[in-house]
């Protein structure tokens, strides 16, 4: 007997087509499982067995095989284990080959025969939609799933359930959507006593999608900046939260199959690996940088991660995706991700007070900085000092804007960004940050005199190109928020005084 159920492998967001293969044959019982199986898929034969054993059903006393084609494709994960069952109930005439063609099944079994929840399944559903085919997933996956708007899911809690829903015995309902509630986060930018400028800077990187980093000494209030970011940017939208979510998906970090439409904010610790920032790992999972696609990715104490970490964002940061080589495969993620770093001017801290600053200054503090390259921090678009806050701030019973006011100003900049887009013909940017080349001088609409202003400025502190154009973006979300159609001098001046050196400082 043959039997054939369709089933995926992944590689990375990227999902290929599986065709498990089973034949039922007479000889010496076995039970054998080729086409380069992992681990964790030659084990699923166990657990096969034990889940049809707890529905009354056994094996037949002959050889066994199952192939998963192609078989020079590595197959990784326990989501095998439902296309194996559903092949050896064809394969015994419990369920008809026919009813099967047209579906795609993942799952992971238990042994009682219960589907238990498996990683990926909305770029699945996602896969199997454009196939035009059904999918049979597990029940705890099938709202995830219906996010795909795939039509025929079948999200089972048992092996029962499916074998009842093909009999006509029970129909299994369509999963339901669910969105998360939202973050109820009590972080505000009104509790943020004092640093006017930095509340300033944050509110344009967050129109205009900048990198930003903050220069301070402790306890200034750079991570309880960071921190209220996500507070002042713009919900995602349908099509953005989809791709944060498949990423999610993939990693497991997508709770109860809910679909999130707050940014994701990312904080790494500083001891973080290349691997767990970048991605990569035996089965090239996504990383930090990845997990945080349209939101924010918050490294604090910068100069303490592992220089070779911090030069792997290179390229991301230009390019918006991230490639992962391994000897198996070539995996690439999206990484459009809002850089907010954090740092002390040296390593004490406390360097230009000159009743707290170490013996070594200022030798310390150029040691300390030169620990960030030049190219990663020419592809930071704002860098800021943030001072200490006077004992008068912190006194201060009086609160600032909210979150809720500057939002709206936020909201609205992008806006206007989206318009000038959709006027230029251009769908797949989103905001100031993604100017380059021509569209970015058109966007800008310099005049002669603001021209010559920002060459002489350029030369004087001898800016690379990168700089000069990150400059002219910034300068262009700053007229944004002023709902000016050009930018002026001032505009260019405001962005050129948030672009100041480390060594400068």
């Amino acid at each position: 007997m043959l039997a054939k159920i369709n089933t995926i492998a992944f590689n990375g967001l990227e999902i290929l087509d599986v065709d498990l293969q089973i034949q039922i044959s007479s000889g010496l019982p076995a039970f054998t499982i080729v086409g380069l199986p992992d681990k964790a898929v030659a084990e699923s034969k166990e657990r096969v067995r034990a889940a049809l054993n707890s529905l009354g059903l056994s094996l037949p006393a002959k050889r066994i095989t199952i192939n998963l084609a192609p078989a020079d494709l590595l197959k990784e994960g326990s989501h095998y284990d439902l296309p194996v069952a559903l092949s050896l109930l064809v394969g015994i005439g419990v369920l008809p080959q026919e009813e099967l063609n047209n579906y795609i099944a993942a799952g992971e079994l238990g042994l009682d025969g219960g589907i238990i929840k498996i990683n990926g399944i909305l770029p699945v559903a996602i896969h199997a939609n454009s196939k035009n085919m059904g999918l049979i997933c597990p029940q705890a996956c099938g709202g995830e799933a219906a996010w795909s708007g795939l039509k025929d899911i079948i999200a089972a809690d048992s092996l029962l359930s499916i074998i009842n829903h093909f009999k006509g015995s029970q129909i299994i309902p369509y999963p339901q959507t669910e969105k998360e509630s939202g973050k109820n986060s009590l972080l505000d930018m009104a509790d943020v006593k004092g640093q006017e400028t930095a509340k300033r800077a944050l509110e344009i990187a967050a129109a205009g999608a900048h990198n930003l980093l903050m220069i301070g000494p402790p306890g200034s209030g750079k991570s309880m900046l960071a921190s209220r970011l996500t507070s002042i940017l713009p919900s995602m939208s349908t099509e953005e939260a989809l791709e944060t979510s498949i990423i999610h998906s993939i990693a497991g970090e997508l709770k109860n199959g809910k679909l999130d439409f707050s940014r994701p904010y990312r904080n790494p610790h500083h001891n973080a690996s290349t691997p767990a920032l970048v991605g990569g790992g035996r089965k090239g999972q996504p990383g930090e940088i990845s997990l945080s696609h349209n939101g924010v990715l918050f490294l604090d104490e910068l100069p303490e991660f592992a220089r070779p970490t911090l030069e792997a964002l290179r390229q991301p940061l230009e390019n918006g995706e991230v490639s992962i080589s391994r000897v198996s495969a070539h995996t690439k993620y999206p990484a459009k991700f809002q850089l907010i770093a954090a740092m002390n001017p040296c390593r004490c801290g406390n360097l230009g007070s000159t009743k707290l600053e170490c013996s070594k200054a200022p030798k310390c503090a150029e040691e300390y900085q030169a620990k960030i390259s030049g190219p990663l921090l020419d592809r930071i678009d704002m860098q800021i000092e943030v001072p200490a806050v006077s004992p008068w701030d912190i006194s201060n019973t009086k609160k600032g804007e909210s979150s809720a006011e500057i939002l709206k100003r936020v909201t609205k900049a992008r806006e206007i960004q989206k318009k000038r887009f959709e006027e230029f013909g251009i769908k797949n940017l989103r905001t100031n940050s993604e100017l380059t080349g021509d569209l970015l001088e058109t966007a800008t609409c310099l005049d002669s005199s603001t021209k010559s202003f920002l060459i002489d400025v350029a030369n004087k502190m001898n800016m690379s190109a990168r700089a000069y154009h990150r400059i002219l973006r910034v300068a262009r979300t700053i007229a944004d928020l002023q709902n000016e159609i050009k930018v002026i001098n001032i505009h260019v001046a405001e962005a050129i005084s948030y672009r100041r050196f480390i060594a400068s400082l």
